[in-house]
């Protein structure tokens, strides 16, 4: 059926809701935004689904929800009676229709006599990792589109772990999900099997959670000399971050002030672009509450409260926002410096990052003697080496974290979470103050320590029905090229990704990476640096890292220049072709 036809059936469908009807009659004529809605189907993937709100089969609505939740229903049932009776837990950001995507969810697991643990109100991304574990659930549901724009909303499918579910595991329900045509016609429960099959999570679980991170607490005698007087700004930018971030600073007694009018939810994100704390401007209220109050420090969190942005006051009393690396680096540094000087950093040590993630983390490792892990980028891979360690007892994991903002210490969570993150970054502030020192005093100490590193990255935008598809034409094409050198730049090694090849430029000779397939080339440069570029998992857009190895920043920036003219110069060549 084409995407002409669809559009009509569901248009022509009493099934259809009023408000589905009333979206889809204003269309009628838009030939764009009816290919668009229902052109293609929503890609079902280990993240689960993301996409544009509205209706029709490549967007999210009530109708998408409940043909995903129908799969993961059929692939739940296959597992047997246990994975049945143990059930899904359930949660969801601040987005417009998160909560009705999560009841929706829920309903059609209790129209199969699955049992869910659906929370009353918002909770993030790791308290639903974290939820997973503790109530022992089979599975889990996050309804949440990340740090995407307001007009984005997604479903995030969770495995026993708490990890993200694995690529196996995602195919086998995306097999369950494509045989299901009829999107309106996902069947709803009775009465009696709403009551029966969906639960509210237990209270308890929160007090776990809360419990669980403070056992991470690293610096006690410095939060109980400087948490009280401390002056930091956080803003969870409407998101789901408010009520966890304020309960664990306020649980260790460390002081912040909130951005008043960022505190409430709000499913338009009005006080922002974007409800992205990577970005500086996201966090600008913040900043300027800062300002007022002679603060230091900022942070912010996205919607699900998964990342952490931070800014910083530097030399000449402005704020620079921290990159994910920049942050990631001083909370490894922080890390391992107080484990080891309370003598508590195990022999087994182990660090994991995405390998776009800043190479600057080694050098901090090889001080410290631990032992450093490169794995693709997505934190579920991060979750699947924790496991690993768990089982077998060769490594213990100390922290994770990746160049988007998102950090893991503990193993109470198997995904990132924006609110141990907060909590760590808040009693480094208070450690540093204990030493008379900022963190932007210590970040200048890292770089005077282990050289200067510029970690940067840029995004193409693609858009249609077709952008994955072009954008992984572009990361074909430049793996058929042998690229040896950028500018003045020698590549020393192409890493594909895709084939789990790295090729010697100089020998030609061909060795494995040891890394799951994604599509994905990175270039070695002979001087340590490396340049990346990858598809987006989560928006259409092709992105490009850049980790630049200099004597200083000067350096390092006139460097990050001539190899971005580089790329842009082979990314023309290959798109002529």
């Amino acid at each position: 059926m084409g995407y002409k036809d669809l559009y009509k059936s569901w248009l022509d469908d009493p099934r259809l809701n009023e408000e589905g009807k009333a979206e889809l009659q204003s269309i009628a004529g838009d030939e764009k935004e009816i290919e668009y809605s229902f052109g293609a189907e929503l890609a079902f993937g280990t993240a689960g689904l993301r996409g544009i709100i509205g209706y029709g089969t490549n967007k999210m609505n009530v109708y998408t929800v409940k043909r995903a939740t129908q799969g993961l229903a059929e692939f739940i049932k296959k597992q047997g009676a246990d994975a049945v009776a143990r059930g899904v837990a359930i949660s969801f950001d601040t987005r417009y229709k998160s909560d009705e995507f999560a009841r929706a969810a829920a309903e059609v697991l209790a129209a199969n006599d699955i049992k869910s643990y659906l929370f009353d109100k918002e909770h993030p991304v790791p308290m639903l990792s974290y939820t997973v574990r503790t109530l022992k659930a089979f599975a889990g549901i996050m309804i949440t589109a990340s740090h995407n724009p307001k007009i984005y909303n997604g479903y995030k499918v969770y495995g026993e772990d708490g990890a993200q579910m694995a690529p196996e595991s995602a195919d086998v329900v995306l097999g369950y999900i494509s045989k299901i045509t009829d999107y309106l016609g996902v069947k709803d429960p009775t009465e009696e099997q709403v009551n029966k099959y969906i639960k509210s999570v237990p209270g308890k679980v929160d007090k776990k959670y809360y419990k669980a991170l403070t056992k991470l607490s690293l610096s006690k005698e410095a939060v109980k000399k400087c948490g009280k007087d401390l002056k930091l700004v956080y803003t969870p930018v409407h998101g789901s971050g408010y009520v966890p971030v304020t309960t664990i600073l306020n649980k260790l007694k460390i002081h912040y002030d909130l951005v008043p009018e960022q505190v409430n939810k709000d499913t338009e994100f009005s006080t922002v672009a974007v409800p992205n704390p990577e970005f500086k401007e996201t966090l600008s209220m913040g900043i300027e509450l800062a300002k007022k109050i002679g603060a230091t420090v900022v942070f912010g969190t996205d919607p699900d409260c998964d990342r952490l942005g931070v800014a910083v006051k530097n030399k000449e009393g402005e704020f620079d926002a921290l990159s994910g690396n920049q942050v990631g680096i001083l909370l490894l540094d922080y890390i391992l410096t107080r484990l080891s000087e309370d003598g508590k950093l195990p022999k087994n040590a182990a660090f994991v990052k995405s390998f776009v993630t800043t190479g600057m983390a080694k050098a901090i490792c090889d001080k410290f003697g631990v032992r450093l892990f490169d794995v693709p980028v997505g934190f579920k891979f991060i979750g699947e080496k924790i496991k690993e360690w768990e089982k077998s007892g060769e490594y213990e994991y100390v922290f994770g974290f990746e160049e988007s903002c998102g950090y893991l210490r503990g193993t109470h969570a198997r995904d990132k979470d924006g609110v141990v993150a907060s909590m760590l970054c808040a009693e480094m502030v208070c450690y540093y103050t204990y030493k008379g020192k900022t963190v932007f005093d210590r970040l200048g100490e890292i770089y005077e320590t282990y050289g200067f590193v510029l970690d940067s990255n840029a995004s193409i935008p693609f858009s249609g029905l077709n952008a994955m598809k072009e954008m992984n034409a572009v990361i074909n094409a430049l793996k058929k090229k042998t690229v040896k050198k950028f500018g003045v730049y020698e590549v020393e090694a192409i890493r594909d990704y895709s084939s789990d090849t790295r090729t010697d430029v100089a020998t030609g000779e061909k060795s494995a990476i040891g890394s799951p397939l994604t599509n994905c080339i990175y270039y070695e440069l002979k001087n340590g640096s490396f340049i990346c570029a990858r598809p987006s998992g989560t928006e259409p857009k092709l992105k490009i890292y850049y980790s630049v190895k200099a004597q200083n920043k000067e350096n390092a920036e006139e460097a990050l220049e001539v190899l971005k003219a580089e790329v842009e110069k082979l990314l023309a060549s290959v798109k002529k072709n």
